[in-house]
């Protein structure tokens, strides 16, 4: 018998836009929203899971399903435990998003009680790089978050936004995951949109960032997972398969294929940093803006795109990220969330062939 691989569907849900630190680089702007009630989360998430058992039952398929749960800084809503015991009640995998510095040893045994499948937290590069780029002081105590994480049993995954500022510091982040234990480490690169709108000329040249990523996975790290939700460097390490896959999306950007954005006010967004508004899941029916949303329908056309990633072969697979994409462009003045990922290396002289 040949099982079917359940398809993957997750759900972002923003608590709060509130923080505890002004990252650089972050894609929020700091403005405040009015933030959901539990009584609201509750019924969204009710909702997308009637939606998603639903198409189980009548498309035969199955879902693997999750919620990863941020903010800002999530730990800040005081009613975070509800809000995650909800989630996991209702048959959702659930990980956590956080800078860890309000984990302490009583909420990390309680995300551990509450069997929270794993917890993120935010590490940019040695102390001084991270400092710098999250604020004095932020590293020891994120990094006594993950201590309290860990030894409460959690599976905890360092997580590195890549840019200029620390991309050349990678290879000591791994050292440190390494020593502190961590089961995963895990990357993305810099989407200059909110307050990192100003870091532009920090984002990685097409040929360093190819650069990296060839360092990266031809590292023996051991038991340390290295893992990355970029498509780029998901299809960096596939020369050969999946070419001429057609034109319906089967992996790559998650955005509005197999994922979706719930902002702290209700907001609907296909990707957090592509902040381009679906509806507003507080009056909006999420399965009818999921199947007929114009924006989704477009990011899900290949016909739509602009530039290399319409004509590559691996476009199926990849699509570039189309925060990045977007954010880009914005730059440039165009707001076009369908163009080409401007540090896609794949069609660089001794890069991969498309």
């Amino acid at each position: 018998m040949t099982l079917i691989r359940p398809f993957e569907f997750f759900v972002q849900l923003h608590l709060t836009e509130r923080c505890n630190l002004r990252c650089k680089h972050c894609y929020q702007t700091g403005r405040t929203m009015d933030e959901m009630s539990f009584s609201e989360i509750k019924e969204a998430v009710t909702e997308i899971s009637d939606t998603l058992n639903e198409w189980e039952s009548v498309y035969g398929m199955r879902y693997s399903k999750s919620f990863n749960v941020t903010g800002g800084e999530p730990l800040l809503r005081n009613d975070i435990f509800d809000i995650i015991r909800e989630i996991k009640g209702q048959g959702f995998g659930l990980y956590l998003l956080t800078n860890g510095i309000c984990v302490d040893k009583k909420k990390a045994n309680v995300l551990s009680d509450l069997n929270v499948n794993g917890v993120q937290v935010s590490i940019e590069g040695p102390e001084e790089v991270h400092d710098s780029i999250r604020g004095k002081g932020s590293y020891s105590v994120s990094m006594k978050g993950v201590r309290y994480l860990l030894d409460a049993g959690l599976n905890v995954t360092m997580n590195v936004t890549l840019s200029s500022m620390n991309a050349d510091y990678f290879m000591d982040i791994i050292d440190i995951a390494m020593r502190k234990g961590v089961q995963r480490l895990g990357f993305s690169r810099l989407v200059p949109s909110g307050r990192g709108g100003s870091m532009l000329k920090e984002m990685l040249s097409q040929e360093r960032t190819r650069q990296l990523y060839n360092k990266i996975f031809s590292l023996d790290t051991g038991s340390l997972e290295i893992v990355t939700g970029d498509p780029v460097a998901a299809q960096s390490l596939i020369v050969e398969e999946g070419e001429d896959s057609g034109n319906i999306p089967s992996g790559g950007c998650a955005a509005g294929v197999s994922g979706i954005t719930i902002l702290p006010d209700g907001g609907l967004v296909p990707c957090r940093r592509l902040d381009i508004s679906l509806g507003n899941i507080r009056k909006d029916s999420f399965r009818e803006i999921w199947s007929a949303s114009k924006v989704l329908e477009d990011i899900r056309s290949r016909e739509k795109y602009k530039g290399k990633c319409r004509t590559c072969k691996k476009w199926a697979h990849c699509r570039g990220c189309r925060a990045i994409a977007y954010a880009f462009s914005k730059a440039r003045g165009a707001n076009d969330f369908l163009a080409e990922d401007p540090q896609c290396f794949m069609d660089l002289p001794y890069g991969f062939e498309r």
